[in-house]
């Protein structure tokens, strides 16, 4: 009897261990299903949502404004030439090709722009700018609002 007595908390104790794992993975596993339930049915919305916002995007991120433009690359490049010119700004140079253009242009008092066109699909075109070393904010929202409103 004593042997049966010392070895009955180990037997509860197993009893406990065993039920608490069969739960947690119980658990576990009805978390994983509703996870990836989710995650089927929602996954074109996504995916269409995704596609559907990507033209027209701006954001301001590090002191770089990067834009996501519903137009042909062409298109974009000429309104920036045009946006740059009209903005008074000097152009130091623009070399591209095909799928990307860098545009290098300063200011009246001498701050250095840096803007890229990138050809993303036949419709879609990326527009980044930097002005200055840290970026400003207000400038490079006019510039993109003048190469927008050049289209």
């Amino acid at each position: 009897m004593a042997g049966r007595q010392a070895n009955r908390p180990l037997a509860v104790l197993s009893a406990v261990r065993m039920k608490h794992n069969t739960l947690a993975g119980w658990l576990r596993a009805v978390v994983a299903a509703c996870l990836l339930a989710g995650a089927a049915g929602q996954s074109g919305c996504v995916v269409a949502a995704v596609g559907a916002a990507a033209a027209g995007t701006v954001a301001y991120v590090r002191g770089k404004l990067e834009a996501s433009l519903a137009n042909d690359y062409r298109e974009v490049v000429k309104a920036t030439d045009r946006a740059v010119e009209r903005l008074q700004f000097r152009k130091i140079s623009e070399n591209g090709d095909a799928l990307k253009t860098v545009f290098v242009a300063r200011t009246g008092d001498d701050t250095r722009i840096h803007i890229t066109v990138t050809k993303k699909s036949d419709n879609l075109v990326q527009v980044e700018i930097r002005v200055g070393t840290f970026g400003n904010e207000a400038l490079s929202r006019t510039l993109l609002d003048s190469i927008k409103a050049t289209l």
